[in-house]
Formats: structure tokens, C-alpha cells, sequence
């Protein structure tokens, strides 16, 4: 009996070891795996406290030597030196960013739940196409959106800013997996007591939404406040922080400072509403793989 306790011991302390080195290699690749990913915005925040010397310096160090804040100082002086004042281009980007978030949100979600909840001819052709659009880049539809804006006569208009990203097919994925849970009794209780599918989206489906929607706000949020007025508004009353903060940034290699300080500065934004907001991603993310 002691021989085959002994050896019952032995096999589980094996066991428990090979848990204990395939913890320890998790660890360790995610270790690494978090500083390869974390090294662009470290050396993001070193390159936009580096004066203007230390940038020429080759091999190009991971540090610097004399930390400094001129590039956030020339970057703001360069933005106020424009005929337009920074307060309005700060208000450009709240505004198209917080419009966009909205707008998205309240689309997505309706539609969401009509391919979720609705049965009718074709809606899984609708699925497909939607699932298919995850394949494209905006990049892609360039031409044809600003086509779309001309014919409209949107161009050097906010709205050009504004309603081609209300549609994301990839807010609409998520929020039509998630919607899915819901479970088709709920909403068949709901129709007998009398409620219309308007009142059941937005009254009793879209409060048990929240995981869900705070995802969306972050993707909706992190897109818009990227948004770059290209060749969509030559207005300078109209243009966003981003195109603002680009243009003043692209002087060459003596720039790169203030390149790296505007990066700095456009990253707090959707950094901070990740931050309030990362804790509803894991379980959206997991029913979003989840099959019909």
C-alpha cells in the first residue's frame, strides 16, 4: 500500500510540475509578447521628449539623454500660428468623434437586433455580405465613398467627415453575436404583453447590451478620433486635430520630435476610454465567435 502511495505521489508531483513549466512558459511568452507590443508606444513617448540633437544620432539609442518638452511646445506654437485657433480644431474632432460614436452605436444596434431577431428573405445573404465586409479596409471604397460625397455635394462639409464611418460592419458583427443571447422567449413574452419591436430593441434587448455597446464605443471612438479630412475638406474652419496635427509634424527629420509629441497627444484620447471601458471587451469578444 505504501509502495503504490508512493508512486500515485511520485506521478502527481509530475504532473503538478509540468503545470507549474507550461505556467511559467505562458508567462513568459506573454511577457514578451506584451514588450514587443508595448515597445512602439515607449519609444514613441522617448522619441517626443528628445531634443532636437539626440535625433541625429545613429545608432538611434532607446533612451535619452536630456529629457525635454520643446516638442510639445513647438507643436502647440506651429498649431497656433494657423489662421484658425486650436480651440476649434479640438472642437472638430469632439464633435465628428462624438457624432460618429452615437450615430454608430444607434445604427449598429438596430440593425443588430433585425439580423439577430427578425427572420426574413434574405437576411442570411445580409449575414454573409456582413461577414465578407470584414475583409475590406476603407482604403478599398475610397474612390467610390468620395464619388458618393461629390454627387451629394458634401464635399468641404462636415457631414463628409461624419456619415461614411456611421456604417461599420464590424460594430454591427459584434453587436449582432452578442444580441443573439438573448433568448427568443424574452422577446416572444414581450410581444404578447403588447410591445412593438422598437420598444423591445431599445427598452428590454439593449439594456443587457452593455458589454457589447461599451466595445463598440471603444472601436467607434478609437476610428473617429483618428479621422483625417484628406481630400474630403479643404476648409481650414473645418478640419480635424489629427490633419491639423499632421500637417505641422511633416518637416522632415528635424520634426520628428514634434511628430512624436502630436502622436503622444492623440493617443491619450482613446487610451483613457479604453481604460474605463476594457472590462466589457473580454466577454463581448467571446460570444462573438460563438456560430448560429
Amino acid at each position: 500500500m505504501a509502495q503504490v502511495n508512493t508512486v500515485k505521489m511520485k506521478a502527481s508531483n509530475r504532473r503538478a510540475g509540468r503545470k507549474i513549466g507550461g505556467t511559467v512558459a505562458i508567462f513568459v511568452f506573454l511577457l514578451i509578447l506584451g514588450i514587443f507590443m508595448a515597445l512602439p508606444i515607449y519609444l514613441t513617448v522617448v522619441m517626443s521628449i528628445k531634443p532636437v540633437e539626440e535625433l541625429f544620432i545613429f545608432p538611434p539609442k532607446l533612451y535619452t539623454l536630456r529629457p525635454t518638452t520643446e516638442n510639445y511646445s513647438d507643436m502647440f506654437e506651429s498649431l497656433r500660428q494657423n489662421r484658425v485657433p486650436f480651440s476649434r480644431y479640438v472642437f472638430n474632432s469632439i464633435s465628428v468623434t462624438l457624432s460618429v460614436t452615437l450615430l454608430q452605436c444607434v445604427f449598429a444596434s438596430m440593425a443588430a437586433f433585425v439580423l439577430a431577431k427578425c427572420k426574413f428573405p434574405g437576411s442570411r445573404l445580409i449575414n454573409s455580405i456582413i461577414v465578407i465586409s470584414l475583409l475590406y479596409q476603407s482604403n478599398v471604397i475610397y474612390i467610390m465613398q468620395y464619388i458618393v460625397m461629390a454627387r451629394m455635394h458634401l464635399i468641404d462639409n462636415p457631414l463628409a467627415l461624419i456619415l461614411p464611418s456611421v456604417a461599420s460592419p464590424m460594430g454591427l458583427f459584434l453587436m449582432r453575436q452578442s444580441i443573439m443571447q438573448v433568448p427568443d422567449a424574452m422577446i416572444e413574452a414581450a410581444k404578447v404583453d403588447g410591445a412593438g419591436l422598437f420598444r423591445i430593441c431599445w427598452q428590454i434587448v439593449m439594456p443587457n447590451q452593455k458589454p457589447a455597446l461599451m466595445t463598440l464605443i471603444i472601436f467607434a471612438f478609437q476610428a473617429a478620433w483618428n479621422i483625417q479630412a484628406g481630400s474630403l475638406i479643404f476648409q481650414e474652419q473645418y478640419k480635424t486635430l489629427p490633419t491639423v496635427v499632421t500637417q505641422a509634424a511633416a518637416s522632415g527629420m528635424a520634426r520628428a520630435g514634434v511628430a512624436m509629441a502630436a502622436a503622444v497627444f492623440m493617443l491619450i484620447p482613446p487610451v483613457i476610454v479604453f481604460m474605463l471601458a476594457q472590462r466589457h471587451v473580454i466577454a463581448t469578444m467571446a460570444h462573438s465567435g460563438i456560430k448560429e
